[in-house]
């Protein structure tokens, strides 16, 4: 378990240097500009052979930072790094769980931009687990599960956004897992993330 926790770590290191080293790369040679967003997630996890019944979105948040990269008049590649928190809410008999599924990740949306502000986007994600936990509803007891789940998660974002000339805008998106994360047992889960936030770019 020790060594586990080390190896993640190691990964997340090297991968958040080598994304910081790539957007000073592309600063310099691109037309970027910078911002912050953040907003609501409403999640769950989709579990293979389980009552869909059982399962209630989980409400919770994300944050984090962008690099919009202008490639010419319509389309743009935005890499993000946001930390959210995802996972679901569990019926169990007569009791309730909530999995509190934690992640840094890094979408690279690739945008078509219409004229107004308006644009479309998809890309591909990759998420590192930070930390997980399962918490009694009814008791408050909660116990860590961060070895039941793998430590990357692959995902699929797509959405729409909109940015106004003040260079506030609205996104909303949502997060198609790809991968199964479950690591201790046969039923495939993946993350089902619907996010809608605020963010603010920066103007150069």
């Amino acid at each position: 378990m020790y060594c586990s926790g080390i190896k993640r770590f190691t990964m997340k290191k090297t991968f958040l240097l080598v994304f910081i080293l790539s957007l000073c790369t592309v600063s310099f040679s691109q037309k970027v500009n910078f911002g912050l967003k953040g907003g609501l997630n409403a999640s769950r996890l989709e579990v293979e052979n389980y009552d869909e019944d059982a399962i209630e979105s989980r409400l919770s948040f994300h944050v984090g930072g962008l690099a919009h990269v202008h490639i010419n008049r319509n389309w743009a590649v935005q890499p993000e790094l946001i930390y959210s928190s995802q996972g679901m809410i569990q019926e169990l008999g007569n009791r309730e769980f909530e999995w509190k599924v934690n992640y840094v990740n890094v979408p690279v949306m690739v945008q078509y931009m219409f004229n107004g502000g308006l644009r479309i986007q998809a890309g591909p994600q990759i998420g590192f687990l930070t930390s997980s936990s399962i918490e009694d509803q009814e008791s408050g007891i909660s116990r860590k599960n961060d070895d039941d789940l793998k430590s990357i998660d692959v995902s699929l974002p797509v959405g729409i956004g909109y940015l106004s000339p003040s260079g506030f805008g609205v996104d909303a998106r949502y997060n198609i897992g790809l991968t199964d994360i479950n690591d201790a047992g046969a039923n495939d889960i993946r993350n089902r993330v619907f996010q809608v936030g605020i963010f603010y770019q920066f103007r150069k």
